[in-house]
């Protein structure tokens, strides 16, 4: 496969890995800040370990599972395992090589992992982890991002996902909600204080996640184009409006607006605009930021209600924030940015097949991500012991403190 390299979409891709791999230790430092002091080592160094385990696997075979040749609509076959003869190749439909195209994917199901650690946060085993990890980035992620973006059923079907509303956030937001049923509650969860130690560190978190999703959203337009430009300002605005409606909807509820519902808000506008990025005009963008900061708002509230130790809320932001992201897509997509149409257009269509894929996602996530927990907490165990989870995952995983 040989084509024409254009250099300046190859560097505006190097350029959105760069920012996209930032995530992944920025979701670290957002979810570290909300842990109790005794673990925020160990939550840090969970995104960390999570990006390294998915680069080792994914140029292995992930990249082929995920983009191989299609079998049967489901997975990818092994034809890239190692990546052979990719260092002279063009990628398909592209004009950047095909080594940048992977290094920008990867960096895709890195940060998925890591997202999934919010589940587990303050009472996992680090080897247990690791193994569930692996398998869960080769047989949840690898294929659900062949049935979207390597040819696969979902492709096939039309459905729209610009930059991995379904592949990245419903994968790993649900996939949190199912290792949160099988890895049960933190010892002493409801009963006494698990505020968050340090919120500065969320809020810094947070702004390398918002600074992080324009390569994330831009990037995928996989060309310094007019595409790019409009994925990047949509995604801005999405962020901004979801800040918004979730703080003015805790501060009306709560008496006051916290900073920390300000940038979960923010997160949840930036998941819900990835899959209608390309797609939607900022009037739209507006519409899905407003909707999602209220509803993933409201989701966080009926976790809690339920007693459910989700404990920092992947499920509640990025699996119910993709999963309106999906959806929305089918409402607001418009040909004034790109070739498709969306329901207020009269395309009706597309939003059915948008419910479809998205829900299709969520089913696969959920049940495998439960399976594959069940058999790892078979085998080895998830949890630590009690006493460990007593005195911390900083010193009884890592033999570190945080704080002198």
């Amino acid at each position: 496969m040989t084509g024409h390299i254009n250099a300046g979409d190859t560097a505006w891709l190097l350029t959105a890995t760069a920012l996209v791999m930032l995530m992944t230790p920025g979701l670290g430092l957002f979810y570290g800040g909300m842990v109790r002091k005794k673990n925020v080592l160990s939550m840090i160094s969970l995104s960390f370990i999570a990006y390294a385990i998915v680069s080792i696997q994914w140029v292995i075979y992930g990249f082929s599972l995920a983009f191989g040749n299609d079998i049967h609509g489901f997975i990818g076959n092994l034809c890239y395992i190692l990546l052979p003869n990719f260092y002279n190749m063009v990628w398909p439909g592209t004009h950047v090589p095909a080594l940048v195209y992977v290094a920008f994917q990867l960096v895709f199901a890195c940060i998925s992992l890591a997202i999934i650690t919010s589940a587990c946060a303050e009472r996992v085993k680090l080897s247990a982890f690791m193994i569930f990890g692996l398998l869960w980035t080769t047989l949840v992620y690898d294929p659900l991002a062949h049935w979207v973006w390597g040819g696969g059923w979902s492709s096939q079907l039309g459905a729209l996902d610009f930059a991995g509303g379904t592949v990245v956030h419903i994968s790993s937001g649900f996939g949190a909600l199912a290792l949160a049923l099988v890895i049960g509650k933190r010892t002493g969860f409801g009963e006494y204080d698990m505020e968050p130690h340090n919120i500065p560190m969320t809020l810094l978190g947070a702004a390398l996640l918002w600074f992080g999703w324009f390569g994330f959203n831009a990037g995928s337009a996989v060309a310094a184009n007019a595409s790019a430009a409009n994925a990047f300002l949509v995604t801005n605005t999405a962020a901004a409006a979801a800040g918004l409606s979730w703080m003015f909807a805790s501060w009306i509820k709560e008496g006051k607006p916290g900073s920390l519902g300000f940038v979960s808000g923010a997160v949840a506008g930036l998941v819900a605009i990835t899959p209608a990025a390309g797609y939607v005009e900022v009037s739209g963008a507006i519409v899905i930021g407003i909707i999602v900061g209220i509803l993933c708002y409201n989701m966080m509230l009926f976790r809690i209600n339920r007693g459910l130790d989700e404990s920092l809320d992947a499920w509640a932001v990025h699996g119910m924030g993709g999963l309106w992201g999906a959806i929305a897509t089918g409402i607001f997509a418009t040909k004034a940015v790109s070739d498709y149409s969306g329901l207020i257009y009269g395309n009706v269509h597309q939003f059915v097949v948008q419910i479809i894929a998205a829900l299709a996602a969520v089913a696969y996530a959920f049940v495998v991500t439960y399976i594959l927990a069940k058999i790892v907490d078979a085998v080895i165990g998830l949890r630590v012991t009690e006493e460990e989870e007593y005195v911390g995952l900083d010193i009884s995983q890592h033999g570190e403190t945080a704080y002198a």
